[in-house]
């Protein structure tokens, strides 16, 4: 923080200077821009069949002229001799209350000639049973409601569904609602537009609470119906509640068997249970184990002690099909979430390393990695590196060798080349390691560039960080180096937790200083949730900031007051995860998070791009700060704490794009279309800045 200070008059001086010299950069030929990050293809978890042959996944890419999504699913051969054929359709990905997509789930047939998944077609949720020769695919569930869950009977002679109250019940129960008046109550989403105005099952819909600030239908309270359709006949017949699919294991099943039971994955040939065991240690970093039990009832179990699975950040468990080995995936902080592949022969207690990457071998770009599909001889990856986007590769499990089986973003990794991003490492004063994805940029003349900075998880192909928010390759090449840092913990304590992040950046920005890689006075933050609350932190507790950019609002009075209607489990959690009672009962500890209370500390300019659903938190410091030309604000109709829509992710990666190379580079974009932008921008500058005018 001292080294900081000192130089914060510097930073200002030089940043006054470089605005009334006219320091612009040259608008070159775009090779990676903001549409094409927006456009890239997105994998589901790949999905191996029964006999090891081939390999289902979908891909999922946005369409910006029509904002929405199209999704497609594919069946490959394992040994990649063919190209994936397109089995069938997938329709709009359904996604969360907090706008990410919903795990696309895929039962293989055991014959392996068909694939069922759950899609939104039509206006419609139902499940689909596709041909994996490419001959078409049909819809299997019936009826005027949509399916909530499905499964597919051992034998594959059943298919199973669940499905809700009819779409024209839903449709009448809101409007009825809307005829009446909205009652509120404690599950009633404050700070939003409360008819159809959140995206459920793939539509507007009007939303309530569920287990705090997680939306869910209005109608979400009426227990599901099952029903079986015979897949020979083609008869459906209505299920008991009770009745319905074999329930899979759960770790509710084993807990009292295995204390600190979290993840497990069964062998479906001879009933052995792999388990991963999570414990919390004395600091905020859980220790993580791998055992086996040899069945349900089995009163021994059996560790894994080999050094690759003892202390280790282990993440993912799968049996290997037809053996006596755990495939297991190691995802450690210390190298920036890169992935390592193990596999554990539970008898002989042999342990061997499959393969290493400095990205992410079993997932895409997600905060908690996924899964690779697994047969007799190989893995199907979505592997991803900070300088590679997504792809699916072939990875052998007894030589390691890795065959690429499908890139479908093949152009945009050429692209890509010449932006160098690679893994970071660096130590705070503190002697604790930090990691993170840094893009360096292209630099013009020998001023070392400017540095944008976002905090919270960075895994894989960062693409636009945190919430996807800020088009990290597209600045770079822009002449703005970005760093992605990964929070190397969580600390239950707040005021631990932010100062962490603040240490994180102030060491990053000295490190690449020293190095001659960026300019310390002209450094911008951004943030999604966590992140942004690290960044309104830094902006009142450092001065490292010359220009910021969040993406959801931060703790608050308005927060607090529109949450109270929660009620108990608000105002627990407002008390173990920030250590606020009431404004009255804690005032010290407000002072210290409240940027109300903290206005006159903000002396950088913030854009505010919040989603509809929790802008209304913000506009207690909000306002005041764009009244004194210090914040811009927009607010997204219709989204959720992830923004999603095609259209909004292009205006918001673009306006981040421009906010940034506007405040660290003094350029601006000569469309017409963005003058009234750069207008307010500038009359923002005037007021912050009226020594350099």
């Amino acid at each position: 923080m001292r080294f900081m200070r000192l130089h914060a008059v510097a930073r200002r001086v030089l940043f006054a200077f470089a605005l009334v010299t006219g320091l612009t950069v040259t608008q070159p030929t775009w090779a990676v821009s903001p549409r094409q990050l927006v456009d890239m293809a997105d994998f589901s978890h790949p999905m191996v069949s029964p006999d090891g042959m081939r390999v289902a996944f979908r891909i999922t890419r946005a369409s910006i002229a029509r904002n929405t999504y199209t999704s497609t699913w594919y069946v490959q051969p394992m040994d990649a001799a063919t190209p994936p054929r397109r089995v069938g359709a997938g329709g709009v990905p359904l996604r969360d209350s907090a706008g990410i997509a919903l795990p696309a789930r895929v039962a293989w047939s055991p014959d392996g000639r068909w694939i069922y998944y759950r899609a939104r077609l039509n206006g419609r949720v139902d499940v689909w049973r596709a041909a994996t020769d490419g001959q078409g695919a049909q819809r299997m569930s019936t009826g005027d409601a949509n399916v909530r869950a499905f499964a597919l009977a051992d034998d594959g002679k059943v298919l199973t569904y669940s499905v809700g109250p009819t779409r024209d019940a839903v449709a009448d129960a809101e409007q009825a609602e809307y005829d009446q008046g909205i009652r509120v109550d404690r599950s009633t989403p404050l700070g939003q537009p409360l008819f159809r105005s959140g995206f459920t099952g793939g539509r507007l819909a009007t939303q309530r609470l569920g287990l705090m600030f997680n939306r869910v239908a209005l109608t979400a309270h009426i227990p599901d119906r099952w029903e079986a359709v015979d897949l020979a006949s083609g008869k459906v017949r209505d299920l008991a509640h009770a009745a319905h699919a074999k329930p899979s294991l759960t770790v509710a099943d084993i807990v009292k068997r295995v204390p600190h039971a979290w993840k497990l994955a069964q062998d479906p040939a001879s009933g052995r249970i792999a388990v991963l065991t999570r414990t919390k240690a004395a600091t905020d970093h859980p220790r993580i184990g791998l055992l086996m039990l040899p069945s349900l009832r089995a009163k021994n179990v059996v560790p894994c002690t080999a050094a690759a699975c003892t202390g280790k950040a282990l993440s993912d468990i799968k049996w290997r099909p037809n053996s006596d080995e755990v495939i297991f995936t190691v995802t450690p902080y210390d190298n920036g979430f890169g992935q390592s592949i193990y596999r554990w022969n539970v008898q002989t207690g042999g342990v061997h390393r499959v393969a290493f990457s400095k990205g992410l071998l079993a997932g895409e770009r997600r905060w908690v990695p996924g899964q690779c599909g697994v047969s007799r001889t190989a893995l199907a990856c979505v592997t991803a590196t900070a300088a590679r986007p997504p792809r699916l590769e072939r990875i052998d499990l007894r030589t390691g060798q890795r065959t690429v089986m499908f890139d479908p973003n093949r152009v945009l990794a050429g692209d890509l080349a010449d932006i160098h991003a690679r893994v970071l490492r660096w130590t705070d004063a503190k002697g604790r390691t930090l990691t993170g994805q840094f893009y360096p940029a292209h630099r013009a003349g020998k001023r070392p560039p400017p540095l944008f900075v976002t905090y919270y998880r960075c895994m894989g192909f960062a693409r636009g960080g945190p919430g996807d928010e800020w088009p990290l390759a597209s600045m770079a090449e822009q002449g703005v180096s970005t760093l992605c840092i990964n929070a190397p913990s969580f600390s239950p304590n707040a005021r631990q937790r932010y100062e962490l992040g603040q240490a994180a950046v102030e060491s990053a920005v000295r490190q690449l200083a020293s190095e001659g890689q960026i300019d310390t006075n002209r450094v911008g933050m951004g943030g999604l949730s966590f992140g942004s609350e690290v960044t309104m932190w830094a902006l009142i507790h450092s001065h490292a900031i010359a220009a910021a950019s969040m993406a959801s609002p931060t703790t608050s009075k308005l927060y607090y007051l529109l949450g109270r209607n929660i009620g108990k489990p608000f105002l627990s959690l407002l008390r173990s995860n920030w250590q606020l009672g009431s404004p009255g009962q804690t005032p010290r500890q407000w002072r210290q998070i409240a940027p109300t209370l903290n206005l006159d500390k903000i002396h950088a300019p913030i854009l505010m791009q919040f989603p509809e659903q929790e802008y209304m938190f913000s506009l207690g410091y909000a306002i005041p700060l764009m009244l004194s030309h210090r914040a811009d604000l927009y607010v997204f109709p219709n989204e959720p704490h992830n923004k999603f829509q095609p259209r909004h992710k292009l205006a918001v990666y673009e306006r981040n794009l421009d906010w940034f190379r506007f405040w660290l580079q003094g350029y601006e974009d000569p469309a017409p279309s963005k003058r009234t932008q750069y207008k307010r921008w500038q009359a923002m500058r005037e007021a912050l800045h009226p020594s350099a005018h």
